[in-house]
């Protein structure tokens, strides 16, 4: 079986091409969060499984959800036929449970084409907001493209910060360094 990012890459792409055709990046982007967030519910993915449902069911479920939660205008809400086709096409290929990974390949596609990327600064307590925009003007720097900070705490951390931006990973924790310390001392 094929996994869900090589599944989930074609349909990504396909919509960014009709997105960007007719400029509607943003509303997609935010369309495609709330479906992300919806999708990620146990509950809904566990309704839309449902046997006895028809795909017409599925599809008035789904776009009701989805106006709910953007707006009666967006696009998988019935606010665009495009939006509503893809849905659609989604549900009589049985990939609707993949939507979350179209929308992250979605926003990564997006990202590219402004020239941004979101990076994740977990840390083990809050950063302060000079320290944030320290760490955001360092990778703007480094990477040469303009960053969206996204700030996560986690205990486990100690200290310090993992910073993920993309495929680049900044590991300046103390349980890493804590780490490395005790795989030398095993050498």
């Amino acid at each position: 079986m094929a996994d869900n990012n090589t599944v989930a890459r074609p349909y990504a792409q396909a919509a960014f091409d009709v997105a960007q055709e007719s400029n509607a990046l943003a509303e997609l982007s935010e369309s495609f969060a709330a479906a992300r967030a919806l999708m990620e519910d146990g509950q809904v993915a566990a309704f839309l499984s449902r046997p006895k449902l028809s795909n017409e069911e599925r599809l008035t479920f789904l776009l009701g959800l989805f106006a709910e939660a953007v707006g009666e205008g967006s696009v998988f809400a019935g606010g665009s036929q495009h939006g509503t086709n893809f849905i659609k096409l989604l549900l009589e290929n049985r990939r609707v449970g993949v939507l979350p990974e179209i929308a992250e390949h979605f926003e990564a596609l997006k990202a590219d084409i402004e020239n941004s990327v979101d990076a994740v600064v977990t840390s083990a307590a809050p950063l302060s907001e000079a320290r944030m925009q320290e760490i955001g003007a360092s990778l703007k720097a480094r990477l040469g493209r303009e960053v969206k900070l996204i700030s996560k705490i986690d205990k486990n951390l100690i200290g310090g910060a993992v910073i993920r931006a993309g495929d680049v990973v900044i590991d300046g924790s103390l349980r890493a360094r804590l780490e490395g310390l005790a795989h030398a001392l095993v050498k």
